[in-house]
């Protein structure tokens, strides 16, 4: 990966339209296909129709501005050390596993994750993380 690139965790994806600094978003923003199998589960798991038409719009611009990065060998293994370092901390990699997921992603590519819920990264090492403010704190 070439500098400038970054990865964007999927609230970050979300709130894209809503950001006030597009200054704490990488030159080159990249997503996962972690983030495109999460963002396709919310249009099939409500019940409101405007919610799901809102999400199935985020769905639908993700897949329209982005190349997914795809969770491959490298990630896999990244994914042994990431829910390793987890069950050590006392976290339970499946109660976050999108998080985990894309964490290992942006391991294996070597370039830094960008998210606006940092909490979700926590205790996960040889991650870059970098924090976007988030529009609602």
């Amino acid at each position: 990966m070439t500098e400038g690139q970054g990865i964007l965790d999927t609230s970050t994806v979300i709130l894209l339209g809503r950001l006030a600094d597009p200054e704490s978003l990488p030159d080159e923003p990249m997503i996962t296909t972690i983030s495109l199998a999460e963002l396709s589960v919310g249009p099939l798991v409500t019940s409101d129709d405007q919610e799901r038409a809102a999400r199935l719009a985020h769905l639908q611009q993700a897949e329209a501005d982005f190349d997914a990065i795809p969770f491959d060998s490298s990630a896999a293994r990244a994914f042994g050390r990431v829910a390793s370092a987890l069950r050590s901390a006392g976290r339970k990699p499946a109660a976050r596993a999108y998080d985990a997921l894309i964490a290992s992603i942006a391991i294996a590519q070597g370039v830094p994750l960008y998210t606006c819920n940092p909490r979700d990264f926590v205790d996960i090492p040889d991650l870059e993380l970098r924090v976007v403010p988030h529009p609602d704190r």
